[in-house]
Formats: structure tokens, C-alpha cells, sequence
């Protein structure tokens, strides 16, 4: 009798690990489209070009409506076990930090490189998936509908992972959160299933980022200086391969003076089991560099939540 109980036992909390398999972290924001249409956007200056870019600030600050549909998917994901990052509380906390010169200028091109409003975002909430939801209400006689479309984006590559999009049947219900809960409902499993499998893949295969690699130009070093016979980027490729997981990169760019690794696929934890993200990452490889016999200092710049710039000659 004993025996058996404790096989039930067993299997029981095998079952229970089973089904607590860890799920991405998600935020919710409204689509570039919405944003454009309802005139919450703001001009941003990318190293001289002018660019519109979704004021997120201004539209949870203002548009009660938007609140409500994001709190209403926030509930839909919460109660599938997904954790969450609230877009108004993370729009405070950037809010509440102090201003930070970000600007950074080549010496050699007078070039010059800033991390957007958007970037910030992500990198200060550090979601693993971004939700994007666009809608329109649709009104026939007494009964309304809501027609909608919610994509998923990893908040590291940029690259829709899931989608869903549609038109939930007419109600009675004047209230938005109802005619949206309404029309996703029929395919919101279906989009979780998406999410969890794309998660499972950073998993097993890895998370995707860019590491851009440059040299100061008053530095005595470039990236095809020798090292017992190996030059430097083939000394970088190794240190990259021993690295990433499964030894996946793509080394898409490479000349005397720049690299561009793309693909590199990092694991979403670091040994002690701390999250790994990309600076931490980056910051490995500067202080393999820094380190004997290569001494090269090596400055390294967030770019974003997927994407880091380590210039090589000078802190």
C-alpha cells in the first residue's frame, strides 16, 4: 500500500513540473498603426534622420480605452500562467530615471549612435515577447463588434513569432474589453500554443541577437592582428562558437576595421542560473579581450534590447 501511494505521489508532482514549464515574459503595447491613426507618435532624431515613433507615454496617459484593452489581454495571458510587464508602469519607471547622455561619436567618421525611445523600452522592461493589438469597432444597429489584430514580436529579433486577427460575432455589449475577450477567444489558445513553442525554442536552441564590432581609430589593434598565428577575428569566431548555444552564428559582415556577427544565439541563462541578456553577453566577450594575452580595452554600448556595439581600442 505504501509503495503505491508513493508512486501516486511521484506522479503527481511529475505532473506538476510538467506543468510548470517556464513561460516568456509578455507586455502589451498598441500597434505603430493604432498609434499613427489616434495621433500618438513622436518625432525622433536617428543620427540626423527624422523619425515617427509611437508615443506610448501620451496614449496610456490619455486614451482610457487603450488601458482597458490592454488590461483585458493582460488578464487573458495571466490567467494561461504568462507573467507580464505592464507598458504604464514601465513608461514611469523610464520616466523616474534621470536623463543620460547617450550619444557616442566615431572619432574616425564623426558618426554618432543613440538608443531610441523604443529601444529604451524594451531594454528597461525586459520582455521576453512584445503584444501588439490594433483594433476597429464595428457598429451594426444595436449590436457591435470588434475587429482585431494581435501580433507577437521577439522583443530581441524583432520578428513576429505568432500572430491572430479577426472579427468576433455582434453583441449587445457596448463595453470594449467584453467585444474583445469576445473575438479572441475562439483562436487565443491556438496563440498561446505559438508563444510557448517559440519560448521552448530559445530554450533548447537559444535567444538571437547582434553584437556590431568596431575599432577606435586611435587603436594599434584591428581585427586581422595576429596572435600565435590566428588573427583576430578567427580568435573572436572561437571565443563565439565555445559560447553561443549549439555554436550558432552568423558572421555576416568582416573587414580590417568591422564585424558583424547576426544569428548569435546566446542561452537564456547564465551558469549560476541569473537571466542572460545581450550586454551581459557582450560583456563576457570584452573581458575575454581585456584579458592576457590580447589586453585590448574594449567599450561596449547598448543598442537596444537584441543588439550591442563594442569598440575595440579605448574605454
Amino acid at each position: 500500500m505504501k509503495r503505491i501511494l508513493s508512486l501516486a505521489l511521484l506522479a503527481i508532482i511529475t505532473l506538476s513540473a510538467m506543468g510548470q514549464a517556464k513561460k516568456p515574459t509578455l507586455m502589451v503595447v498598441p500597434s505603430d498603426a493604432w498609434c499613427k491613426e489616434h495621433g500618438f507618435e513622436q518625432t525622433f532624431d536617428n543620427q540626423g534622420t527624422q523619425e515617427q515613433i509611437p508615443d506610448y507615454k501620451s496614449a496610456v496617459a490619455s486614451d482610457k480605452q487603450l488601458n482597458a484593452v490592454i488590461s483585458k489581454i493582460n488578464i487573458l495571458m495571466a490567467d494561461r500562467g504568462f507573467p507580464l510587464k505592464d507598458l504604464q508602469q514601465t513608461v514611469k519607471s523610464i520616466s523616474n530615471l534621470s536623463a543620460e547622455d547617450r550619444l557616442i561619436t566615431s572619432k574616425k567618421s564623426g558618426a554618432s549612435i543613440t538608443e531610441s525611445p523604443l529601444d529604451r523600452l524594451r531594454r528597461t522592461a525586459k520582455a521576453d515577447i512584445i503584444l501588439e493589438i490594433d483594433w476597429t469597432v464595428n457598429t451594426v444597429g444595436p449590436k457591435s463588434s470588434i475587429t482585431y489584430n494581435l501580433r507577437a514580436i521577439d522583443a530581441y529579433s524583432n520578428k513576429q513569432v505568432a500572430g491572430a486577427e479577426g472579427t468576433g460575432k455582434g453583441s449587445f455589449s457596448a463595453e470594449l474589453p467584453v467585444l474583445l475577450e469576445e473575438a479572441v477567444q475562439d483562436h487565443m489558445d491556438s496563440f498561446v500554443e505559438r508563444l510557448q513553442a517559440h519560448f521552448d525554442d530559445l530554450l533548447t536552441n537559444g535567444r538571437e541577437i547582434v553584437l556590431d564590432m568596431r575599432i577606435f581609430d586611435s587603436s594599434s589593434v584591428d581585427f586581422e592582428k595576429e596572435y600565435d598565428g590566428y588573427e583576430l577575428n578567427e580568435i573572436i569566431d572561437n571565443w563565439l562558437a565555445d559560447n553561443c548555444v549549439n555554436h550558432r552564428f552568423s558572421k555576416s559582415d568582416a573587414t580590417e576595421s568591422m564585424i558583424l556577427y547576426e544569428q548569435v544565439r546566446i542561452p537564456l541563462y547564465k551558469a549560476n542560473g541569473m537571466a542572460q541578456d545581450t550586454y551581459g553577453f557582450a560583456r563576457e566577450l570584452a573581458r575575454f579581450l581585456g584579458a592576457s594575452p590580447y589586453s585590448i580595452p574594449v567599450k561596449t554600448i547598448n543598442r537596444g534590447l537584441g543588439r550591442c556595439l563594442l569598440i575595440l581600442g579605448e574605454k
